[in-house]
């Protein structure tokens, strides 16, 4: 099914939001749009809904298992507002947002569907979850020129830190189990970097409810959701690897330049395994076993 634009969707796309979990993906590129998608439906989401420029074309394996939205992030559409929106439409379900090159990795993902996580989430009093954004980029620059390639694909294994998150509503008192999250190339890379956008955690995965807005922070208006774990015990986390950053920087004048290799003493393979996330700690399962 086809939507003309956000407009046209919010008139008649409800019935698509009547069981989650259900994925946003925002298609900003002509980057790994196919495996981006079909990561996303072997992880179990109920819904799919591609936000992608009406100019591209999905893959036919993947385009009758999507609800498809005209939009265009590069003419000035704006995902922060179609996350609102979709909130708006869908109180009570759990939703999921994220770009194209951009793959969710839970504990035991291999074995145990977004459904199942969630579900024992749900158990623990959580309508939310923290997700880490791990940066990921091609270890040869030569032969992969946007520093995006899934069988070259390298990380950081270290360099990962976290500040408290201060309150200014409450003379700058560190917020209550709230925290900000750095490092990967958006630490080492700083310089190209607003400082806005230097942090690597966001609440990925949530619950909808009525008047819940997301912030462009990656923040959302109820603190609650912006915790990493509830008063009693460590809860679950999740893992988002990107190239998006990467390719960021090779595309950008003014730092492509600049890079002529991502890896470092610090870098090494990505697995693409949820076990390699766990055993660095970028990833918490919490209870869940």
């Amino acid at each position: 099914m086809q939507f003309t634009g956000l407009d046209d969707f919010t008139t008649r796309g409800k019935p698509a939001l009547a069981k989650g979990p259900i994925a946003l993906i925002f298609v900003e590129d002509d980057v790994e749009i196919d495996t981006t998608l079909r990561h996303h439906l072997d992880a179990g989401f109920r819904a799919l809904i591609v936000f992608v420029p009406p100019s591209f074309t999905l893959p036919e394996d993947v385009a009758d298992q999507t609800l498809r939205v005209d939009f265009d992030l590069s003419r000035g559409d704006n995902a922060i507002n179609a996350i609102n929106a979709v909130i708006a439409m869908a109180p009570g379900e759990w939703l999921y947002y994220c770009y194209n090159a951009e793959y969710l990795f839970y504990p035991f993902c291999e074995t145990r569907t977004v459904s199942e996580m969630l579900a024992y989430h749900t158990e623990e009093r959580r309508d939310a979850m923290l997700t880490y954004v791990i940066d990921l980029y091609a270890g040869d620059l030569d032969s992969h020129p946007i520093a995006v390639s899934l069988e070259d694909a390298h990380m950081d294994k270290s360099g990962y830190y976290a500040l408290a998150r201060l309150d200014p509503a409450n003379h700058n008192h560190p917020k209550e189990r709230q925290l900000d999250f750095f490092g990967g190339l958006r630490w080492r890379y700083e310089e190209h970097i607003p400082a806005p956008r230097r942090k690597i955690d966001r609440i990925a995965l949530f619950r909808a409810k009525q008047g819940l807005t997301l912030r462009d922070d990656h923040t959302f208006n109820d603190e609650e959701y912006n915790t990493y774990a509830c008063p009693w015990h460590n809860n679950l986390t999740a893992a988002i690897v990107s190239f998006r950053t990467a390719k960021a920087l090779k595309r950008n004048p003014g730092s492509t330049f600049d890079i002529q290799t991502f890896k470092w003493h610090n870098s090494t393979q990505f697995e693409w395994h949820s076990r390699q996330l766990l055993d660095l700690g970028l990833m918490e399962p919490g209870q869940w076993f």
